[in-house]
């Protein structure tokens, strides 16, 4: 896939998987509210393993800072990429990892 873009992938040219991602790390976004909310108990565990199932299916051409996020399991910073707002990300914050 080729990315026109420096800063997350436009939404216009996203994979079907990248699209399915993006969803499950706004429903794990919108658990962890609901946690702090104290509104009741999101099963995470399952959405984990449906955002590693993903993850394992991407292929390899994907971009390297979208992997990297996601088998760091730096989920937030994923989100964003993928929302085309990697500027937000702090450059460094990955344990001296650069993307």
């Amino acid at each position: 896939m080729i990315n026109p873009r420096v800063e997350g992938i436009p939404l216009s040219i996203m994979t079907t998987l990248e699209t399915d991602i993006l969803e499950s790390l706004n429903e794990l976004d919108k658990a962890v509210a609901q946690l702090a909310s104290k509104e009741g108990q999101p099963n995470l565990m399952a959405i984990f393993e449906k955002i590693d199932q993903q993850t394992a299916s991407l292929p390899r051409d994907t971009d390297p800072s979208l992997l990297h996020y996601l088998h760091k399991k730096s989920y937030e910073k994923a989100r964003l990429f993928l929302m085309g707002r990697d500027a937000e990300n702090a450059q460094g914050n990955c344990h001296g990892h650069r993307h």
